[in-house]
């Protein structure tokens, strides 16, 4: 009885570290392919997580940031959905390799034509951007998710200095100085702004660090439930010396 008991606490303790670990693999983010220098194009993805299990997510909406706004952005076609560029006017026109961008991308929406993310799964959606702002660090983009139960998440969160990570932040792209040589990443395309030309591949080295980062987060939640196993296992074996 009383090892049934210890057994039940085990179980309730890793059942516990798995419902707080879920959330870091939740969020919806951006990450490049390579690298996003500032200065040049990269191509990025942005990672959707569906995160219920009785709806899938049949639409993904990222907005750009308006401070630092991008002329080029060239989504790469996926199947099972349909994609959207929409593009605002400039108050101040940009100078961009000799030429004047009077325009920029505001956002860009997909719309599943198909099934959509169902849950217990996550979709990438590539873009090639550029050019990159080189007076900023990082890029922050707002992204809004909906279910096909007309649910609506909004990653649109700021993550503040100091402070713990919001329930809700928005995907922050992180931008490295360009090399000693002048290039700015290896993941370039074409100078110019289109709305149906197809992005490069994305690259081994970063499918890579993805898969090594969750493999990394998977394995520390596994040996915090294995090290509550081992605790109550050596509470029972102590239990069971005394009663000798």
């Amino acid at each position: 009885m009383k090892a049934s008991r210890i057994a039940a606490a085990g179980a309730v303790a890793a059942s516990a570290v798995l419902a707080v670990s879920a959330p870091a693999f939740a969020h919806v983010s951006v990450q490049p392919e390579g690298e996003a220098a500032k200065g040049g194009y990269a191509v990025v993805d942005f990672k959707v997580p569906n995160e219920r299990d009785n709806a899938s997510t049949n639409q993904v909406e990222v907005n750009f940031p308006t401070d630092h706004p991008l002329a080029s952005v060239m989504p790469q076609p996926l199947d099972g959905w349909s994609v959207k560029v929409t593009k605002t006017k400039l108050a101040k026109p940009l100078t961009m390799h000799g030429e004047k961008i009077s325009e920029a991308v505001s956002k860009v929406t997909w719309t599943a034509t198909g099934k959509g993310i169902e849950p217990g799964f996550f979709q990438k959606f590539p873009l090639s951007v550029g050019a990159l702002p080189e007076d900023t660090d990082e890029l922050v983009f707002k992204a809004i998710q909906t279910y096909d139960n007309k649910e609506v998440v909004r990653w649109i969160e700021p993550q503040k200095a100091g402070q713990e990570e919001p329930e809700n932040p928005a995907p922050v792209l992180t931008l490295s100085e360009a090399s000693a040589d002048g290039h700015h990443g290896s993941s370039g395309t074409a100078k110019g702004a289109s709305d149906t030309s197809t992005a490069p591949a994305a690259s081994t080295s970063a499918s890579s660090a993805d898969s090594s980062d969750t493999t990394a987060r998977v394995l520390g939640v596994v040996g915090i439930v294995v090290g509550a196993a081992g605790v109550a296992y050596g509470v029972l074996a102590g239990r069971r010396r005394t009663e000798a």
